[in-house]
């Protein structure tokens, strides 16, 4: 079994920064590629960022391009997102989830491929 758990989240007056870190434990985690999606009220689950299991390839929505940045540390089995510049719209509960493929060539940013999810995390932007 997989768990996966978000920290980082908050409150933040539009124009700051924060950063969210998801550490896995369960399996080799620096073998299976990481995403990281957010829900806000009323709103269906989309994909922020996805990176590969090597860190090599990375993907964004395009509403966070240029914003944010994922990242991981293999060795610590944890992935990053480091949010800038943030907006009220980024308002949402944010969740890291695991690739369902092991050692998957690319990235991924369809919900159904993702197997593991963590608990989430709050980040509320004030404007």
């Amino acid at each position: 079994q997989v768990q996966l758990v978000e920290s980082g989240g908050g409150l933040v007056q539009a124009g700051g920064s924060l950063r969210l870190s998801c550490a896995a434990s369960g399996r080799p985690s620096s073998s299976y590629g990481m995403g990281w999606f957010r829900q806000a009220p009323g709103k269906e689950r989309e994909i922020v960022a996805a990176i590969t299991w090597g860190g090599s390839r990375t993907y964004y929505a395009d509403s966070v391009k240029g914003r944010f940045t994922i990242s991981r540390n293999n060795a610590k089995n944890t992935v990053y997102l480091q949010m800038t510049s943030l907006k009220p719209e980024d308002t949402a509960v944010y969740y890291c989830a695991a690739d369902r493929m092991y050692r998957r060539s690319s990235y991924v940013y369809s919900t159904d491929e993702y197997e593991y999810w963590g608990q989430g995390t709050q980040v509320t932007v004030s404007s």
